[in-house]
């Protein structure tokens, strides 16, 4: 008997948001076995970083009771952290893939580099498992109901997509926060060159600094993921992790590097 796909669901707002019962009960539905591990408070921003809060070298974990009946725990932890224990070791079986979401605010552009949501999955595709990040475009300080049904509603296509390709594949779906209805065509996009909130410093005293999001007011580069969902599209996007730059470190540049290197050496 074969088993059934199991994804490990997890996030970086935390073990209480709606995004993240949403996403693993719409996994559950589509046949997925899931479980749910997510950091026990926010941890927006914090990129691939493993960073951890221990008690006698022990990540601190707490079992949660998570929705409709599905396995959950809280951990004081990155989510990159989780994706690395959960493959590592932590869960039996391991899990096939890692959803990370549904993230309440888009992502978007370069800037996913700094995503906790992404650095989830991209972590998984590092690891040489499959991995999916969903957010939905709820604009910054927005007080309305968002539509995570919405963005539900593309995750069957989407997974199948991801099922059926390579393992380390990384994939970004991000979604209008606009009823279905009101959406257009799911869209292949490239990342923009930059993002859409930045974070300014807003006050120095010299006892610490006091920091705030805002939206950058940049013009989206036309045809990229931001313009296009911006434009009632949405978009998925194919990620890949930290690799080199052949291009930048020619032989030629080496060579002069080496002999740099060299005259310092002799001086």
């Amino acid at each position: 008997m074969t088993r059934a796909t199991r994804a490990l669901v997890t996030n970086d707002d935390g073990i209480d948001s709606p995004g993240l019962a949403v996403l693993a009960e719409a996994a559950s539905e589509a046949g997925l076995d899931v479980v749910i591990a997510a950091p026990e408070h926010q941890f927006s921003g914090a990129s691939a970083s493993i960073t951890a809060v221990q008690e006698d070298g022990r990540t601190v974990v707490r079992e949660v009771e998570g929705p409709s009946g599905l396995p959950a725990y809280a951990v004081r932890a990155a989510p990159a952290h989780i994706v690395v224990a959960g493959l590592q070791g932590w869960f039996d079986p391991r899990p096939d893939l890692v959803l990370s979401g549904i993230n309440r605010g888009g992502n978007v552009g370069r800037a996913v580099l700094h995503s906790g949501t992404v650095g989830a999955a991209l972590t998984a595709g590092l690891h040489d498992r499959r991995g999916l990040a969903v957010s939905l475009n709820v604009a910054l300080g927005a007080e309305e109901q968002e539509h995570w049904d919405a963005a539900v509603s593309y995750l069957p296509r989407v997974l199948e997509l991801l099922l059926d390709s390579p393992l380390g594949t990384t994939l970004s779906l991000n979604v209008p926060d606009r009823p279905l209805e009101e959406h257009r065509e799911l869209r292949l996009a490239p990342l923009d060159p930059r993002g859409v909130v930045q974070t300014l410093v807003d006050d120095s005293d010299g006892q610490g600094l006091l920091l705030r999001e805002v939206e950058t007011g940049d013009r989206a580069e036309p045809g990229s993921d931001r313009a296009l969902l911006d434009a009632g599209h949405p978009t998925l996007t194919a990620l890949r992790g930290l690799t080199e730059d052949p291009d930048l470190l020619v032989p030629e540049r080496l060579a002069r590097a080496a002999r740099l290197t060299d005259e310092r050496t002799s001086a």
